[in-house]
């Protein structure tokens, strides 16, 4: 599991909450998929963290000061 992507991790934590909604788990088969969803929800904060610091890094002016434009601001300046 250490080579997942983002996108992996999400759709196997997708499957796990659909296997425990659907009610058919032990109670010890639930408690592990809970706790490898518990894993893996950390792992998306994680690359969700790291994409923020990414996204921040470019998104800094020359000075170095991050510019805080709003997501239609940026949409904005890309049309122009």
């Amino acid at each position: 599991m250490t080579d997942l992507s983002f996108e992996d991790c999400l759709a196997r934590l997708e499957q796990i909450v659909g296997a425990l909604e659907g009610g058919k788990l032990t109670l010890e088969e639930s408690l592990k998929a809970f706790e490898e969803g518990v894993g893996l929800s950390r792992r998306c904060s994680r690359y969700l963290e790291d994409a923020e610091r990414r996204i921040e890094l470019l998104t800094r002016d020359e000075g170095g000061v991050l510019d805080t434009r709003s997501l239609a601001g940026w949409e904005r300046e890309g049309q122009g």
